[in-house]
């Protein structure tokens, strides 16, 4: 291949952002995928701060992108070696104030989109290019790729966005208007402002063997003077505004094909955008791919890269290879304690043969019941103190559980407000619980959600029965003693559960977390369950509004549910 590194691409402004291109050495024009992000295009992924993850992954899968050297990888994007091959351009683009170029960095935000819209715009003009540009990455530069579909670009083509997140109040920055900024404060200072460009202790780029940061040194003044204070943005926006929806997919504008992969157990992060993309967007040619597995795992999977690229190959070269009759919803299924993941082909989501079934919560037993309450009754518990779970009894029969879920809650709080943090879990006949691997927690729960009861008003035209959607456009405090109806979105999910196995919900005022157990590795929220994903920000969560009584209400007029997506037997 043919490999230009440090490229300048113009954005509209007079900014110059800096690329590295890899093309086929063929000499005729060549359809391009493109990455923009602020990782670094200079970063190692199996030297640098991903080395760890690297590792993990050679280990897990050690004949892992068997046709390639490895020898030209970042995090989170494609391998030209291989995609070169196959007759694609890649392009990698340090964002607006990352990596070698220059200026403010401020993530998400609408000035980087315009930037991304510009450089796709470019590379359908080059020489070497067929003016078609796809867009294939993960998580960021998934994110980014659904910001970008929504301006509309002339000459984009199709996208593929893996596990990536669409709406930046709701998928990321506040679960059901709660601030979830413990994961945004280590990810930004980690893996975005340590490769801010003018960062003189950024990574060595090996392969221009120069900073990957750039040759422009900044002091740490004119470094924090230079990008966004992204926690602080988000305390300091409580409600849903234009900030949230200047970093947000607006569906309605998206009408190019697309792939979209979803993790089932990326809760907190990759997975309610992907879903909400196939369901909302308005294009007519999309698919959605359900897998399970760490976020970067089955993105580099030999079956699934073959999977881009027929998508890519048809919707970019014009390759009559099938891809257009391909099921629309492709998911691969889970069973308790097993690592083969069958893949089973859908027509619609949530899936046609859903049975949409009310189970309810009775609480002098703490079950989960099949049968209507009439009396009434209630349950209480300390808000930042143990949580209250309710448990069915043993399944009759085989069970799958697959889509989105909702709670009906009827509470009451000794305060003014109360944070609700929903999660689903399974257990077998002999008591041990149903996990998976998660996108980076390696055991996630079945499904969770979260609301603040002040935010619960619902938007009544984009509400539906197993999705409840919150406006977070006003604060309507509790009057405590009261008792209020709260309708909590739980993030889709997928089980096929056996008989006699039993499935629970967890309710508390706080993220839900095992114990630590032994030998627990570094992070302390590893294996916890919730992940890095935790919204324990005292400034968000004052002990004195947050950590009062609440109450649960069930039977009668006050009857509390969770809402089960259970599907016929195929």
């Amino acid at each position: 291949m043919i490999i230009e590194r440090d490229v300048g691409i113009p954005s509209d402004d007079g900014l110059v952002l800096r690329a590295d291109i890899f093309r086929p050495d063929g000499g005729e024009p060549s359809p391009v995928i493109m990455t923009h992000g602020p990782y670094g295009k200079g970063v190692e992924y199996k030297s640098g701060p991903y080395a760890r993850q690297w590792a993990w992954l050679l280990e897990t899968h050690p004949n892992i992108l068997p046709d390639s050297t490895k020898s030209y990888m970042t995090w989170e994007t494609v391998d030209p070696e291989l995609w070169t091959t196959w007759g694609y351009v890649c392009i990698r683009i340090d964002s607006r104030g990352a990596g070698r170029t220059p200026g403010f960095l401020d993530v998400y935000s609408p000035r980087e989109t315009k930037d991304f819209y510009e450089a796709i715009e470019w590379a359908a003009r080059q020489p070497w290019s067929t003016g078609k540009v796809g867009l294939l990455g993960i998580s960021y530069y998934a994110i980014s790729q659904w910001l970008v579909a929504s301006l509309q670009p002339p000459h984009l083509a199709a996208i593929v966005p893996w596990e990536g997140a669409g709406d930046f109040y709701r998928d990321i920055c506040r679960h059901g208007g709660i601030a979830s900024t413990a994961f945004i404060g280590k990810w930004y200072g980690r893996q975005v402002l340590s490769n801010q460009h003018g960062n003189s202790k950024g990574q060595l780029d090996p392969w221009l063997k120069e900073l990957a940061t750039g040759p422009e040194q900044l002091s740490e003044g004119e470094l924090a003077a230079n990008y966004a204070d992204l926690e602080r943005d988000i305390l300091s926006h409580p409600l849903d505004s234009e900030y949230y929806r200047g970093r947000s997919a607006n569906w309605s504008k998206i009408t190019i094909p697309f792939l979209s992969a979803a993790n089932v157990a990326g809760f907190g992060l990759h997975a309610r955008g992907n879903y909400e993309a196939f369901t909302q967007a308005a294009s007519t040619k999309k698919w959605l791919e359900i897998h399970p597995g760490r976020h970067e795992e089955w993105f580099y999977l030999d079956e699934k890269i073959e999977m881009q690229r027929r998508f890519l190959d048809h919707f970019l070269k014009g390759i009559d290879n099938g891809w257009d009759q391909e099921s629309p919803v492709l998911l691969h299924l889970r069973r308790p304690f097993s690592t083969k993941f069958e893949l089973r082909k859908e027509t619609e989501w949530p899936l046609r043969s859903t049975r949409w079934t009310n189970i309810y919560f009775e609480v002098s037993e703490k079950a989960l019941s099949w049968q209507f309450p009439v009396q009434q009754s209630s349950i209480a518990f300390e808000a930042l103190g143990e949580p209250v779970m309710f448990m069915s009894a043993p399944l009759t029969q085989e069970t799958e559980i697959t889509g989105p879920l909702a709670a009906k809650l009827f509470i009451s709080s000794s305060t003014i407000d109360a944070d609700f943090f929903l999660t689903l879990q399974a257990f077998s006949p002999d008591g041990r619980e149903v996990e998976f691997p998660g996108t980076i927690d390696p055991h996630t729960p079945l499904a969770q959600g979260w609301l603040r009861a002040s935010h619960r008003k619902l938007d009544t035209k984009l509400s539906l029965p197993y999705r409840p959607y919150h406006t977070h456009d006003e604060i309507q405090p509790l009057t405590p003693g009261q008792i209020y109806e709260l309708d909590i979105e739980i993030w889709p999910t997928h089980i096929i559960l056996p008989a006699g196995f039993q499935i629970s919900l967890q309710i508390g005022g706080k993220d839900f977390e095992r114990p630590l157990p032994p030998n627990a590795p570094v992070a302390e929220w590893e294996s916890r369950g919730s992940g890095p994903w935790l919204h324990n920000n005292p400034e968000d969560r004052p002990a004195e509004v947050y950590g009062g009584t609440t109450t649960i209400y069930t039977g009668g007029a006050t009857t509390s549910t969770l809402l089960l997506p259970v599907i016929e037997k195929h």
